[in-house]
């Protein structure tokens, strides 16, 4: 990680009552906690000036510190990982932008976080980054609930995102593309504590995805293309392949 004056915070928020996976940050892949994984990728980058874990455990907090991450507790009651992330930020009047960062993904491209900061630096009347992979038809992922779609006008930002697909197929041109979302996003701060601090919205509450709120207050969400499928870890199960893996 750069040390010169860098104006981009990057936050990992980290919880440990995941539903479907209590403990989850502290889970062993490979001998190595899962947030400790994502810890050590996110050093890699350039364009962060500090980076810091998020959490309202103690447990996760102590062993962030025992492998010499940084950490700021936050409150129990947050909805989610960007209103964690807005309450770090209070406590870092100095930095402009934050990159809220997943904490399940331990192979995260640490170029595409490097890629988000840098745009939000290079251009500041940008209020709100995040990132797609593109899906070419036909892929059966896309008829998944669980797999986020995000269509894209022709200056890169977000019309819609959406569990179901996107646009609707009546025809099939040939240069028909879908992108599926990833969950990481890049705010200006200013804008930041602006979408937390708006009503979850109706789109927000219909499709289950807090991005729809900053559209429907007028916000714009520029949209990075990456080829990084790097893999989440949502369940128990996708961890033990993931351990196989980093394992061999």
């Amino acid at each position: 990680m750069s040390t010169e004056a860098k104006q981009v915070l990057g936050v990992i928020p980290a919880r440990w009552g995941s539903t479907r996976f209590p403990g989850k940050p502290l889970h062993l892949i490979a001998g190595k906690a899962l947030v400790q994984h994502v810890w050590d990728r996110c050093l890699e980058c350039k364009n962060l000036a500090h980076l810091t874990v998020a959490t309202d455990d103690e447990r996760i907090a102590d062993a962030v510190r025992a492998f010499g991450g940084h950490v700021t507790m936050t409150r129990p009651d947050h909805p989610s990982g960007t209103d964690r992330a807005a309450e770090v930020a209070e406590t870092f009047p100095e930095m402009s932008h934050i990159i809220n960062i997943q904490g399940d993904e331990p192979l995260i491209d640490t170029g595409l976080i490097d890629r988000l900061a840098g745009d939000l630096l290079a251009q500041p009347g940008l209020p709100m980054i995040t990132a797609a992979n593109p899906i070419s038809p036909g892929d059966p992922v896309l008829e998944d609930p669980n797999v986020v779609k995000v269509t894209i006008d022709s200056n890169g930002n977000a019309l819609y995102f959406s569990r179901s697909l996107i646009p609707h197929p009546r025809t099939t041109p040939d240069d028909l593309m879908y992108f599926r979302h990833k969950g990481i996003y890049g705010f200006r701060r200013d804008f930041l504590f602006d979408f937390v601090g708006w009503e979850p919205s109706l789109l927000e509450r219909t499709e289950g995805l807090e991005q729809l709120r900053a559209l429907e207050n007028g916000g714009r969400i520029r949209v990075v293309l990456t080829d990084d499928e790097s893999p989440g870890v949502d369940t128990p199960e996708q961890a033990a392949i993931l351990n196989e893996q980093l394992s061999q």
